[in-house]
């Protein structure tokens, strides 16, 4: 990945992220040539991983206004993405960080967007969700309730979470396949969602699973 870490470095400068203090993101822009590597490689998906969505915004701003929920904790954060909500838990004080997700990229810039904050998280390449569950305390779940069958599968594996004793938070802009019945709210912001084509503000939920 030596390759792509040179280009993340180069074309993503990092910036600041808006509402959660001292984290900064390497950011795609209109010009950073992400088309590219998209012709590059027949496998680039969506470059969901170059920017943070509205559903891991609201997490990482909960885990700043409420440490208490994984200091001390091993963390996992599902899904990834720009590993926003890794670098959150770390910061809030986790005892142990990890970070995964399908796309290889997303654990590139993730593995970078950590090493820019100074925080250690393990990024793994690896889909989770149809094994048993980690060897964590709480799991971190943002932006994966966009689609129906993605969001059956996070919620089961969330539920073998919670049988086995791992507490699961989840950040989402409220999107229909979000299993609403099984969720209280604990806080909610105003967020741009990058996943919303009209880029304006919207609220982003933070959410406990309930049985």
């Amino acid at each position: 990945m030596g390759a792509l870490d040179d280009f993340i470095r180069a074309n993503l400068p990092p910036e600041a992220v808006r509402g959660v203090e001292g984290v900064r993101l390497h950011r795609a822009g209109p010009s950073s040539g992400l088309r590219r590597l998209a012709e590059a490689d027949a496998g680039f998906g969506s470059p969901y991983w170059a920017r943070p969505w509205g559903g891991g915004l609201a997490l990482a701003r909960y885990l700043s206004d409420h440490p208490e929920a994984v200091a001390g904790r091993r963390v996992l954060d599902l899904g990834c993405g720009s590993g926003l909500v890794a670098i959150a838990a770390a910061r809030a004080g986790a005892r142990e960080v990890s970070a995964a997700d399908v796309d290889p990229y997303a654990v590139a810039a993730t593995r970078l967007n950590a090493e820019l904050n100074g925080v250690q998280v393990t990024a793994v390449h690896e889909d989770l969700t149809d094994g048993p569950a980690p060897d964590a305390d709480i799991v971190l779940v943002g932006d994966l309730f966009y689609e129906p069958g993605l969001a059956l599968r996070v919620l089961a594996f969330l539920d073998r979470c919670r049988a086995a004793g791992v507490e699961a938070l989840i950040g989402d802009p409220w999107r229909a396949p979000l299993p609403r019945e099984r969720l209280r709210l604990l806080a909610e912001y105003e967020v741009t969602d990058f996943g919303d084509p009209s880029g304006g503000a919207t609220a982003a939920g933070v959410f406990a699973l309930q049985p």
